[in-house]
């Protein structure tokens, strides 16, 4: 891991992510695969709406979580 702080994936926004937002489009990935974006406060429910309105949302987590659990396979 980069000693980096991770950012939100909003467009324009350069602040600390705190969320992280699991998905997969169905069309694209098998199911058990999570594609990832991070998020900050401000833009967390945005980013989810926006995947979930798709139906591409899987799970939210804190950055805090998805990074204990980072033995399990995921991508960004």
């Amino acid at each position: 891991m980069s000693d980096e702080t991770p950012i939100c994936s909003a467009k324009g926004c350069r602040a600390a992510a705190v969320w992280v937002l699991a998905w997969n489009n169905p069309k694209l990935h098998t199911p058990e695969r999570r594609k990832t974006w991070l998020a900050c406060e401000e833009h967390r429910e945005h980013l989810s709406n926006f995947l979930g309105l798709r139906g591409f949302l899987k799970d939210v987590v804190t950055l805090e979580e998805w990074e204990k659990g980072a033995g399990s396979a995921s991508d960004g």
